[in-house]
Parts: structure tokens; sequence; C-alpha cells
């Protein structure tokens, strides 16, 4: 394979970074963290700034876990506002580099293939990562990190590793760096796709660093790992052969579609199968909204963490694909009547239509008697008309009757974007040692 370069450019603390920048604060300096302080102390704070990370402050974790001597802004979260900011920093990185050579990983990180840029402009890797770094800075002050390797493993793990310690924060790293480097950093779970679990693993054959990986028996390795275990010698080698374009070039053998919620409080039995019967009709609305439809629809209810019980799993298959809310819902609840224990409380609720295909008219009709077919029509068109004054107003302009019951939370969660407030009505901050207390005037733009 031809030598190429890549760089894994990661924002630093982006949420809290953004919510600093809005407030016309310094990210590396401002003790913020991004939380909603309408829920308890134990939610988890979505990102913590630098400067409290400095003072031993973990990213991810809950507000009753910062000491209470550390005074902080909590900032509650505006998921719109920060798809806007990565939209602008995409934009930046097509200013320089073709979309065919950048993948973008996640909201705030992207990997980015610079081999045909760098004689292009004249750089050396370490110069064209500092140039983009510092595009995102200028233009919307938020400070990034950047790992640089010769394949796509060795640009993350350089940044995930090399790039918290360099003063300019840019990893670089080559196979034969990463092994004198690398080889005997602990802990193992530092390395990308090493969670708790395959540590343990490990651990039960005496690995504990990425050398012992390299050097360990495949055989007992492919035992315990089955074909998992070539990624992870491939990896403890520093090797990785896939290519960005190999990555845009996939394409999924099936299609799903999955929501789940985790739930404030234990829900009832029935307060449960209130909430399947929401999440159901968003699920159907989106798959009409996509002209797909399914042929089975799985379950999973997580009971709250007191009863130490294995969740609730079960599909629903159905007689032929649909998108019908009239057909799905009730299929569903008979299975969830079926499986979930009404004795213990509901925490966490999943729902995953499986299997899409296209939509097409006469499977849907196959699915009633010909007398039937009118109910069939009317639901669709009904599903149409709602997506249709949804897209123009909002999606709380069309509600059910369930939706307005004490324990629903549709209309809640479509003011959400990815289980968190988007933010467009959001303004100010809440600042203090407590999540409760008095709110501070927002400098800057408001919550797009």
């Amino acid at each position: 394979m031809d030598d190429r370069t890549y760089l894994c450019i990661d924002l630093k603390s982006f949420f809290a970074s953004v919510e600093c920048v809005e407030r016309g604060l310094d990210p590396m300096t401002t003790r913020l963290v991004v939380a909603d302080p309408e829920r308890s102390e134990g939610t988890i704070c979505l990102a913590v700034s630098p400067a409290l990370r400095q003072l031993g402050v973990r990213n991810r974790c809950r507000v009753f876990q910062i000491p209470k001597h550390i005074d902080y802004i909590m900032a509650p979260p505006r998921m719109r506002k920060y798809i806007d900011y990565a939209a602008e920093i995409y934009g930046i990185y097509l200013r320089h580099i073709a979309p065919e050579d950048i993948h973008v990983y996640s909201i705030d990180e992207a990997f980015l293939d610079v081999t045909r840029y760098l004689p292009r402009y004249g750089f050396t890797p370490r110069e064209m990562a500092l140039f983009l770094m510092e595009q995102i800075h200028t233009r919307l002050g938020i400070r990034a990190a950047c790992g640089v390797g010769t394949n796509l493993y060795l640009a993350k793990i350089a940044l995930d590793i090399t790039a918290k310690r360099a003063a300019d924060f840019i990893g670089i790293l080559d196979e034969a760096a990463y092994r004198e480097t690398l080889w005997d950093h602990r802990p193992i779970t530092d390395f990308w796709r090493v969670g708790a679990g395959t540590a343990r693993r490990l651990a039960r054959l005496g690995i504990d660093t990425m050398r012992g990986v390299a050097r360990a028996d495949e055989d007992a390795l492919y035992r315990e790992f089955g074909v998992d275990a070539e990624l992870l010698i491939d990896h403890a080698w520093g090797r990785e052969p896939t290519t960005i374009a190999d990555i845009h070039a996939y394409r999924a053998k099936s299609a799903s579609l999955t929501s789940g919620q985790v739930l404030m409080r234990d829900y009832t039995f029935a307060e449960g199968k209130l909430i399947v019967r929401e999440m159901l009709d968003a699920l159907c609305l989106d798959m009409a909204a996509q002209h797909v439809v399914t042929k089975s629809v799985s379950l999973a209810v997580g009971y709250s963490g007191r009863f130490r019980a294995e969740p609730a799993k079960g599909t629903a298959h159905l007689d032929a694909e649909t998108c019908a809310d009239r057909a799905i819902i009730p299929a569903v609840l008979q299975l969830y009547e079926r499986i979930v224990d009404r004795s213990k409380g509901i925490r966490r609720v999943t729902l995953s239509c499986n299997d899409l295909v296209a939509e097409c008219a006469q499977e849907q009709l196959s699915l009633f008697d010909t007398a039937d077919h009118a109910a069939l029509e009317k639901n669709r068109a009904i599903q149409q008309a709602v997506l249709e004054i949804r897209q123009k107003y909002g999606k709380n302009a069309v509600l059910k009757g369930m939706d307005l019951e004490p324990a629903a939370t549709a209309r809640e969660r479509n003011g959400q974007i990815g289980g968190h407030k988007s933010g467009e009505a959001d303004s100010g901050a809440h600042a203090g040692r407590r999540p409760r207390e008095a709110v501070r005037p927002v400098l800057g733009a408001a919550g797009s």
C-alpha cells in the first residue's frame, strides 16, 4: 500500500468550548460544564472545559462528582448550536481538502487524508495540522488537537495518547515510532477499541500492553476473541489497511431504524407501555418519511438497577412489510405484555425496526383484506399529513392524546437532539457550586 498521511483532528472539549465562545470567554481558562440543570445531580456532564479537567474533574462525570468548593458555570445543552459549529468546521476542511478525503468520525472528530495536499501546499504533516487547527481557532475560537499517522489507526492513537502530552497538541506516529514509544504504554484501555471488557479478557491471558498482544500466541487470541483477534493483532503492530476511500465505499447489507431512551425515574408497567406506544408512533412516522418499511420490530426493556434483572428482549414479526402504525403498534404491544415483568420498575426502552426495505404499496396492501384497503390508505394519508405539518410547524405541532399523559415523554423528546436539548429556545447558564443556582446572563448570541 502506498505511504499515506492521515490527520485525526479533535475539537477540544467541543460542547464546553462552544458555550465559552458564545459567552465571550476563553475555553482554555473558563470553568464550565455542559449539563442540564433541570435534571438531578446524577445527570452526566456532556462536556467539561479544560480548566476544570486540570482541577481533576473527569470528562463525562456526573454533576454531584464535581467538588463542591469549585465554582463553575453550568451551561444547558444546545445541540443545534453544536451541530451548526460542527458544520462550519467541516466547511473549513472543505476549503482545503476534497470531501472524498474526509471522514467525519463524530460531531467533534474527523479523519483527513492529506497525502496529495502536502506537496500542493508545500507543508510538512505537522505544518498541515497546525494550519487547519489555526483556521478553526481564528474563525470560531475553538481549540483543536491533532494526531498524524501513516494509517487511520496510528492517526487516532497519536491523537488520543501522544497529542495530549505535546505543547502544540499534535502527535505524530508511524509503525516504528508506535512500537518504540507505545508498546509498553499503560493502561491498555487508552488504545482505540480496547474497552474494559477486552482488557479483562486480555488480562486473563497475562496481557496488559500492546507489546504483550503482539508477542502473544495467536491461536490463544483467536480462541478468546474469534475473528476480532485479527484486528487486535494488526493494531498491536500498528497496522491498519482500511482507507477513507474504503469507508466511503462501504455499504451495509441491511438497514435498521432504532430509538431508545433512558427514563428519569422508575416507570410502572402501564407507564412503560405508554412510552413504547409513543416511540413506535414516532418510528412509524420516521419510516413513512424515509419511504421504507419493515417486517419485524425488536424491543428491549431494561429494569431499574435495584432489581438486578436482565433486560426483557423480543421481536414482533409482522405479516408483511409495512410502516403503518395501525399494524405495528398492536403487534409490539402484544410482545411487550408477553415479555415484560409487571412487578419491576422500568428505566430503559429500546426499539428497532429491522431489515428496512424500500416502500412497496403492494406489500403494504397485503396486510389487510380488500375491505380494509381504504383503512390502510387513510392511515398512510394521516401519516403524510402529520409529517407535512411537523415539517412546517415543528414536531409538537401535532400531538396525540397519549402525549399529554403525565408519564409521556414525546413532547420533551421532540425538542431534543440525541436525547439532549436542542437549545433552540434556551438561553443563559446556571452558575455556581450547585446545579440549580441563579441564571447568569449570556454574553454573545443566544441559542440558535
